[in-house]
C-alpha cells in the first residue's frame, strides 16, 4: 500500500531508512503503535456511542440507560486521552533517538573523511545536512507511523461505523476518495522541485552567517555591511518565497477535500433526513452516521496530504544518504599495527603524489628527515612543502612509493599510534571552545594540572595566562577571539609541548607575529624541538638558522639540500632566497 504514496525513485531509499532505524526503535514504536490503535478504536467508539446518546436521551428517555451511556462516554474519552499521552511520549522518544543516532552517524562519517572531502563540502552545507537531514529522517518515519496506523485505522474504524449504520449512504459518501487522490498527485511533483531549491538556499543562509562571524574584521574594514545585508536578504527572500510556495501546495489539498467532503456530506444529510422523516429510522442512526463521517474527514485529509509531505521529507533523506554514502578514501587497514617505539626517522621512498589526477605534485621523491634533527623546508609557494607535511601526517596517501616512520609504511600502522607520535603547530592557530586549561589539555589525554602548567611555562605562556582575570580558567572565545595572535600561538605550542611526541611538525608557526612575539615563540619552539625529529616549513629564513638540515623545494623537486652554512657557500636557490630576505652583512647564526 505504501507504494501508492511515494514515487518509484524514493521507494528503495525509504526502505533503507526504515530498515536502518525502525528495528532499533521497535520497543518504543511498538508501544506507540499499540496506543495509536487504541486511539483509533476509541475514535470509532465515540462515533458509535452517539447513536445511543441520541436515542436514549431523545427517544426512550430512560434515566438508567442515559447514566450508563454517560459512563461509557467518560470511559471512552479517558482511555483515548491516556493512549494519546503514551503515543506522544514514546513516538517522541523514538524520534529523538533517531535524530541523535543519525547526527552521530553523519558526524562520525564526516570525521573519518580525508582533508579533500572538506573542500567539496563547505562547512555551511555540512551543518545544514547534520541538522535538517537528521530531522527529515525522523519526520518521514513519524509520518509513516502516524498515517498508516493512527490515521488509517481511525478512518477504517469510522467507515465501519458508517457502513453498519447506513451501508447505502456510506457508498455515496466515499466519492471524495478518487477526486482527492487525483488532485493531490498533481501537487507532489511541484513540491519536490521547490523543496530541493529551498534546502540549497538554507545552506546559503548558514554560509552567510558563518562568513560574517569569521570575517567580521574584513567586513568592517572594507565597509561590506550593505553587501552582506543584501546577500542575506536575497537568500532569506528565496527561502521565504519557496516556503510560501510549498505551503500553498500542501494547503491545496484542503480545498479539494473540503469541497468534495461538503458535497458528500450535504447529499448524505439530505438523503438520511428524508429517510428519517419518511422511513421511520431513528435520529440516533442519522447523528451517529454523520458524526462518523465528520470524524473521518481529518484522518482522510491527512492521508490525502501524506504523499506531498512524504515527498518533501524524502529530499532531506536523500541528501543525508548522499553524505553517508560518500566513500572514505583514507582507510586504516584491518590488520594495521601500532607503530613500534623508535627514534622517529621519516623517509619518502620514491613518492609520487597528486591532488588531481594528471597534475602531479611529486614524481619519485626521495627524502629523509633524520631522527632527532631539525629539517627545514623552504622554497617558493607551490613547491610541495605543505604536501610533504600532509603526507607525513597521513592526511593523504601517496599515489606511488611510501612514506615511512622508522621503516614502517604509514599505510600499515594505525591512525592513533601515528598521531600519538606526532605534535603539530601551524600558522592557523586553531583553538577549541572552552578554557585555556582545556585547550592545552587536549594535547594529551589525562594530563594533570601540574603537567599543563609546566607545558605552558615551556611555551612562554604561563606569565600572560596568570595575568588574565581567571588564569587558566579564562575562556578563549570563539577560535581564541579573546586572545592576541601571539598568545594563541603560545597556547598551541603548549599543547604540542604537553603531547611530548617524538616527531614535531611546524608549519609557518611564526609567520603572522610581531617581532617581540616571534622572539618569545622562537625560543619556545627551540625548546620544544630539542631532541625531536622536527620538520618545519618556513618562508622567513630568519626562523630556520638553527636547523640541522635545509631542503629547498621547487616545483615538487628538491632543488638542493644541506646545512645552511654549506648552502650559503655556493651559488644556488637557497643563497638567492637568503640574499633577497636578509640585509647585506647579516651574520649567519650557527647551531
Amino acid at each position: 500500500m505504501l507504494e501508492k504514496f511515494i514515487s518509484q525513485a524514493n521507494k528503495s531509499l525509504l526502505g533503507r531508512l526504515l530498515a536502518e532505524n525502525f528495528k532499533k526503535q521497535a520497543p518504543w514504536y511498538g508501544i506507540a503503535i499499540s496506543s495509536m490503535l487504541i486511539v483509533a478504536a476509541m475514535t470509532s467508539a465515540s462515533a458509535w456511542i452517539i447513536r445511543d446518546i441520541v436515542n436514549e436521551t431523545v427517544v426512550s428517555r430512560d434515566l438508567h440507560k442515559i447514566l450508563m451511556v454517560a459512563g461509557i462516554v467518560a470511559g471512552i474519552f479517558a482511555i483515548k486521552g491516556i493512549a494519546s499521552y503514551v503515543q506522544d511520549v514514546f513516538l517522541n522518544k523514538a524520534g529523538n533517538n533517531i535524530i541523535a543516532r543519525t547526527q552521530r552517524r553523519i558526524y562520525g562519517h564526516v570525521l573519518r573523511q580525508d582533508v579533500a572531502f572538506y573542500s567539496r563540502y563547505p562547512s555551511s552545507e555540512l551543518l545544514m545536512r547534520l541538522t535538517t537531514n537528521a530531522q527529515a529522517a525522523r519526520s518521514v518515519i513519524d509520518l509513516i507511523v502516524t498515517s498508516f496506523v493512527r490515521d488509517l485505522f481511525s478512518l477504517l474504524g469510522l467507515v465501519a461505523v458508517m457502513v453498519v449504520q447506513q451501508p447505502i449512504l456510506s457508498l455515496a459518501s466515499l466519492v471524495i476518495g478518487p477526486g482527492a487522490i487525483i488532485g493531490v498527485r498533481k501537487l507532489t511533483k511541484k513540491v519536490r522541485k521547490i523543496m530541493e531549491a529551498e534546502l540549497a538556499s538554507i545552506g546559503k543562509i548558514i554560509e552567510n552567517v558563518q562568513e560574517t562571524a569569521t570575517g567580521i574584521r574584513v567586513i568592517k574594514a572594507f565597509g561590506l555591511e550593505d553587501y552582506m545585508n543584501a546577500r542575506m536578504e536575497r537568500h532569506v527572500t528565496e527561502v521565504e518565497t519557496r516556503s510560501n510556495s510549498i505551503a500553498r501546495l500542501e494547503a491545496a489539498s484542503s480545498p479539494i477535500m473540503e469541497t468534495l467532503s461538503g458535497f458528500a456530506i450535504a447529499i448524505v444529510v439530505a438523503l438520511n433526513g428524508l429517510w428519517v422523516v419518511e422511513g421511520g429510522q431513528t435520529p440516533g442512526e442519522l447523528v451517529s452516521f454523520i458524526a462518523a463521517l465528520l470524524l473521518a474527514y481529518e484522518p482522510a485529509k491527512r492521508l490525502a496530504r501524506m504523499r506531498v509531505s512524504l515527498e518533501s521529507g524524502m529530499i532531506g533523506v536523500r541528501m543525508m544518504y548522499e553524505l553517508l554514502d560518500a566513500p572514505i578514501n583514507l582507510n586504516e587497514k584491518p590488520d594495521a599495527i601500532a607503530l613500534p617505539e623508535g627514534r622517529g626517522e621519516v623517509k619518502f621512498n620514491g613518492v609520487s603524489f597528486a591532488y588531481v589526477a594528471g597534475q602531479p605534485i611529486f614524481d619519485g621523491l626521495d627524502l629523509t628527515f633524520p631522527a632527532g634533527k631539525t629539517t627545514a623546508l623552504v622554497g617558493p609557494s607551490g613547491g610541495g612543502k605543505s604536501s610533504i607535511i600532509n603526507l607525513i601526517m597521513r592526511l593523504y596517501d601517496p599515489v606511488k612509493g611510501s612514506v615511512t616512520v622508522d621503516g614502517h609504511d604509514l599505510r600499515d600502522i594505525t591512525f592513533q599510534s601515528l598521531r600519538e607520535r606526532m605534535a603539530y603547530v601551524g600558522q592557523d592557530t586553531f583553538l577549541f571552545a572552552g578554557t585555556i586549561r582545556h585547550n592545552i589539555a587536549l594535547g594529551r589525554e589525562g594530563a594533570s594540572d601540574e603537567e599543563i602548567i609546566e607545558a605552558a611555562k615551556a611555551a612562554n605562556a604561563h606569565d600572560f595566562i596568570m595575568r588574565l582575570p581567571k588564569g587558566y580558567d579564562t575562556d578563549v572565545g570563539e577560535n581564541g577571539g579573546n586572545l592576541s595572535g601571539g598568545q594563541k600561538q603560545r597556547l598551541t605550542i603548549a599543547r604540542a609541548m604537553l603531547r611530548n611526541a617524538e616527531i614535531l611538525i611546524l608549519d609557518e608557526a611564526t609567520s603572522a607575529l610581531d617581532s617581540e612575539s616571534e622572539a618569545q615563540i622562537r625560543e619556545a619552539l627551540a625548546r620544544l624541538a630539542t631532541g625531536r625529529t622536527t620538520i618545519m616549513i618556513a618562508h622567513r629564513l630568519s626562523t630556520i638558522t638553527r636547523a640541522d638540515h635545509i631542503v629547498v623545494m621547487e616545483a615538487g623537486q628538491i632543488a638542493e639540500q644541506g646545512p645552511q652554512k654549506e648552502l650559503l657557500s655556493r651559488e644556488g636557490p637557497y643563497r638567492r632566497l637568503y640574499e633577497l630576505q636578509l640585509l647585506p652583512g647579516a651574520v649567519i647564526e650557527e647551531a
